[in-house]
């Protein structure tokens, strides 16, 4: 089995609980049938391979990124622009995707970057709550609830062809101390590292961006 078949087996296979907390609703963008278009499409493209990769696990996916394209920290116009594959959707961007594809074109490329990495997520669906994103870790029921599916998937994803000797955990820090905790019930992986969320730096930090972007090229070309 190759990359894009064990991943889009993985994400159009999911079977999230049905029941959630009050109020909170599942993000499940690749019930849509343009998105698994499109997220196929991706998969193919770049992970049509059996080659080890290495994995960044940020929160899970929001509204206007991987909620629209079904690909993680990959806004309608970065999937257009950096990965060269159209779609229906409109074409619109977002913080967190500006600042990965900035990162990912200063590595040397799209191409070149999935080659040796995959961007998932400790939670691999998102959540939302009045219309806004929810993090997994906002809400002492969601993530009561949730965690046997994340326990699960974050099996069923390193299980794969990942080289688990280092993982990268994107969010700050309350993403980075959920995953080590579990990582210590579960040894998924040799190493976590943490790295500030995008968003954070584009919002808050974007003067600094490119001595983020050094930050997170450092620690994976080590």
């Amino acid at each position: 089995m190759t990359w894009a078949e064990h991943l889009i087996d993985y994400y159009f296979n999911l079977n999230p609980p049905k029941k959630l907390p009050e109020d909170i609703e599942w993000l499940y963008p690749q019930k849509d049938a343009a998105v698994r278009k499109v997220f196929e499409e991706f998969c193919f493209k770049y992970y049509s391979d059996k080659k080890p990769r290495r994995l960044f696990l940020g929160i899970n996916p929001g509204r206007f990124g991987a909620g629209v394209t079904g690909v993680n920290f990959t806004a309608p116009k970065q999937l257009i622009e950096h990965c060269k594959i159209e779609h229906p959707f409109k074409n619109q961007s977002e913080l967190s995707a500006e600042f990965i594809y900035e990162m990912i074109d200063a590595y040397g490329g799209s191409e070149k970057f999935y080659e040796k990495f995959f961007i998932g997520s400790v939670c691999p669906l998102g959540f939302i709550k009045h219309g806004k994103n929810i993090n997994y870790y906002d809400d002492k029921e969601l993530l009561k609830t949730v965690e046997p599916f994340i326990v699960k998937n974050l099996k069923k994803l390193v299980d794969f062809k990942v080289d688990r000797s280092v993982c990268y955990a994107i969010g700050g820090e309350k993403n980075f101390k959920y995953l080590s905790s579990l990582n210590e019930r579960f040894q998924y992986f040799d190493e976590i590292h943490p790295l500030p969320h995008p968003r954070f730096i584009m919002q808050y930090r974007r003067r600094q961006k490119q001595q983020f972007i050094q930050q997170y090229l450092q620690l994976i070309t080590k």
